[in-house]
């Protein structure tokens, strides 16, 4: 009765009386469908204690009916704006679709009674009472309030279902063993019971990876933290006692200390930011390898979300996170059996879509690599050098997440896929993505690795040159899907930086291609080589004031060809560009160059192929910045690495950066840089204050509301795999959040304490418009998560064998 009453909503709009179609018996049952009654009491979710004396409510309100896309039909009384918003006796019903006004995106809906936050905030509104009726008043009540989700009722009209945290602190300790009811004046919210033994409790306070551990990870960790919101930070004691609980018989298994990781006043980078704001300390079991389910239990105040340590751990981990790429394709319809969620085919010639030349290259645009030089709006320079040449085969690739571009630096997946191959072949033969392309010669890996490569090679030119990639003349259009994409369609002009790139990424796949299709790899083989010399001449012309990131690509795309082809004059121009001749020289100084990708080429060529001083060079380089990262790691809480000189920004958090740490430790077999890439990669798997893993299907919380603009117009959940950008820093008064400062101030009503005054590792906001969190690219976020899990997956399956 239920869903098919929400059907009938979703297809009408709002239950009105200017709408015929709903009859009045049913519109009394829908409204009560959207609405909790008045006097019902809010349940709160789950009772814990993060300390011995604090007790924490954890109260989740409101819930999301998601909107969706349906045809239009016209009633009496409806009423549009001049944006397109139908309004039906003054309320909004949906937005009509901007070049097709017989489709309307149908609002979302909230369901749900909101807390009473002055109420929760009032000491004397509790009572905790004891087994032999003793009632304790909390001496001071704390709260933090978050938004879990996004729900767009108007034209700029918002509900916000929230999770609140209420921290009652009492005047002593409570008893183990003991039974304790929770009761709420004005019956505000449902009375609660707390049995009082912590080892079978989870509390907040306990973060760990919610993916688990493979048996020989060589660190396993989980970390204990209070931020209480206007409560500030809670204080523990050093050396608290931890426990390994296996939930399977509830035996302790293993048994530690904690120890301090970072202080609450004790900077974390070069800028003097502590992102905690509260004290943070670390529980090391890294020399436990029994399989099992466990939790992590520290002494008097709760557990960890469960976790497994198995065999299993990274390959699950991978298979989701890699399918999020096949969710980004583009060309491509999106359906059973190959995934749950559905979403039409965009962007293909085959439906009508047309894509004209333009004639500026991607590296001459604002939406290039973004190094401090001045470059033109991208939108208005596409349109301004568009010229009538409609390209027939420009289709595929991967979209990003606000925007539906297919753009050169995608390859960088493809690169990050291939030498998954490349380093362990037996192993991702093995894998099934569960991909249309799944029954041919090829691991499904490189089937999606060619996929975000072919695009490219579709677009190359008669002379040699690629473009950078297809775009449209500007941001999507409010509530459009990606295949009803209504503005002008372009692709960039062949550039000498998007040649060298494709040079190098269609090299590295014919090299690795070649064992399985050599046909397919002689494609490859032969654009690389067209791409690589027409990129040549062209810079030839005009060698000066070049960007630096085409020296960058070039570099790269001649070691890839003289890996494949063997050919001594590609190893003569390696030479001639590299920076490894100088044994001082880092992989990476910006702006100046960036040489990392081909550092790792050189330093694995056989020794008889390469020249000696150069590739030690090279590898020290690499092992240099490695170890610089190691450092990094050491001093951030939650051992995450980002450079620290960075203001956390976009995408610092929520992705695990582990690439060069796994490279470091292929090229030396040194363990501690396998260890600190597995410690690298906990903030984002769960180890984190908000217990989230910031991939989507991972886990037992994960984003609700990325920045994807067809889960909307479908009005689905959004599909697995996607890896969003994750918390920032909102402290900072400039910089990151600067731009998008009125979205975060939008939820100033409901977040408690304001945003802007949230520590970092919390600062994840669900909210579809602030997107400096919400969103993601495949070559930020998805493509390097999924090079994790799968690296650190292949690397202990080939161990066992």
């Amino acid at each position: 009765m239920f869903e098919s009453l929400i059907s009938l909503v979703l297809s009408l709009g709002r239950p009105n009386s200017c709408q015929s179609p709903v009859t009045q018996q049913n519109s009394s049952l829908i409204k009560r469908i959207f609405s909790q009654s008045s006097d019902e009491s809010i349940k709160v979710e789950h009772v814990s204690t993060v300390r011995a004396d604090v007790i924490a409510l954890h109260i989740k309100t409101g819930e999301l009916i998601r909107g969706k896309q349906v045809p239009y039909i016209k009633h009496g009384g409806h009423v549009a704006n001049e944006d397109g918003w139908i309004f039906c006796g003054g309320e909004p019903i949906g937005k009509l679709l901007p070049a097709d006004d017989d489709t309307i995106w149908l609002v979302d809906r909230y369901r749900g009674k909101k807390l009473n936050t002055a109420w929760a905030d009032k000491n004397h509104n509790y009572q905790v009472i004891t087994k032999d009726n003793q009632r304790i008043t909390p001496t001071a009540v704390h709260r933090k309030s978050k938004i879990s989700t996004t729900v767009q009722t108007g034209q700029w009209d918002f509900e916000w279902p929230m999770e609140h945290t209420v921290y009652l602190q009492l005047p002593a300790p409570l008893t183990s063993g003991q039974t304790y009811n929770i009761r709420f004046t004005n019956d505000e919210l449902k009375s609660t019971e707390l049995v009082y033994r912590p080892e079978n409790t989870r509390s907040d306070a306990v973060h760990v990876s919610h993916l688990g551990f493979h048996p020989n990870d060589p660190a396993k960790v989980s970390f204990l933290s209070t931020w209480m919101g206007d409560g500030k930070g809670l204080d523990y004691p050093e050396n608290l006692s931890f426990w390994l609980i296996n939930t399977a018989t509830g035996e302790k298994v293993y048994a530690g200390k904690t120890v301090l990781s970072k202080a609450a006043d004790a900077p974390e980078d070069t800028n003097n930011r502590n992102h905690n704001d509260t004290d943070v300390f670390l529980m090391d079991f890294s020399d436990f390898d029994q399989p099992g389910e466990y939790v992590v239990y520290v002494d008097s105040i709760g557990t960890s979300y469960s976790f497994e340590i198995g065999d299993n751990t990274w390959q699950d981990a991978f298979y989701v996170s890699a399918r999020g790429m096949y969710h980004q394709r583009s060309g491509i319809e999106l359906k059973a059996p190959y995934t749950d969620y559905h979403r039409p085919r965009p962007f293909h010639p085959d439906d009508g879509v047309t894509v004209y030349q333009s004639t500026v290259p991607h590296m001459d645009t604002s939406m290039s690599i973004n190094y401090p030089i001045s470059k033109p709006d991208a939108f208005e320079s596409l349109k301004s050098t568009r010229t009538d040449e409609v390209l027939d085969n420009a289709w595929g690739g991967w979209m990003d997440a606000g925007d539906w571009d297919r753009r050169i630096e995608h390859l960088q997946v493809t690169h990050a896929f291939l030498e998954l191959i490349d380093l362990y072949p037996e192993y991702f033969e093995s894998i099934d993505l569960n991909l249309p392309e799944s029954d041919n010669n090829l691991p499904d890996l490189m089937d999606e690795a060619l996929w975000g490569l072919d695009v490219f090679r579709r677009l190359q030119a008669d002379h040699g040159g690629v473009s950078g990639g297809i775009e449209s003349a500007g941001h999507p259009l409010r509530f459009e899907g990606s295949w009803q994409e209504s503005q002008t369609i372009m692709a960039y002009g062949p550039g000498i930086w998007s040649s060298y790139y494709y040079a190098g990424a269609a090299a590295r796949a014919a090299y690795v291609l070649e064992k399985y299709d050599a046909n397919r790899a002689k494609t490859y083989r032969e654009t690389a080589l067209r791409a690589m010399v027409w990129a040549n001449n062209e810079l030839a012309k005009d060698p000066e004031g070049r960007y630096p990131e085409i020296y960058d690509q070039r570099n790269l795309a001649a070691i890839e060809l003289y890996r494949l082809t063997e050919d001594q004059k590609w190893h003569d121009l390696f030479l001639q560009t590299t920076v490894f001749t100088d044994a001082s020289k880092d992989m990476l100084q910006w702006p100046d160059y960036n040489q990392q990708e081909a550092a790792f080429v050189y330093g694995r060529l056989p020794e008889e192929k390469v020249n000696p001083e150069v590739q030690k060079n090279a590898v020290a380089a690499l092992v240099r910045k490695a170890n610089r990262e190691i450092e990094a790691i050491g001093q951030a809480g939650f051992r995450w690495n980002v450079e620290p000189y960075r203001y956390l920004g976009w995408g610092d958090l929520g992705t695990p950066k582990t690439h060069n740490l796994f490279r470091a430790h292929t090229l030396t077999g040194d363990k501690k840089y396998l260890e600190a890439g597995v410690l690298a990669s906990q903030f984002s798997a769960g180890a984190n204050p908000d217990n989230i893993v910031y991939t989507i299907g991972l886990g037992h919380e994960s984003p609700n509301m990325p920045l994807l603009g067809d889960m909307r117009a479908v009005g689905q959940e959004p599909p697995p795999g996607i890896t969003v950008y994750g918390p920032i820093d909102v402290q900072i008064k400039d910089g990151y959040t600067k731009n998008f400062g009125w979205a975060l101030d939008m939820m100033n009503d409901v977040t408690h304490p304001i945003g802007r005054e949230w520590p970092t590792t919390e600062a994840y906001f669900d909210n579809f418009y602030y997107v400096p969190t919400t969103e993601f690219t495949v070559h930020q976020s998805i493509g390097p998560t999924a090079y994790t899990w799968g690296y650190l997956a292949a690397l202990h399956q080939a161990k066992k064998e």
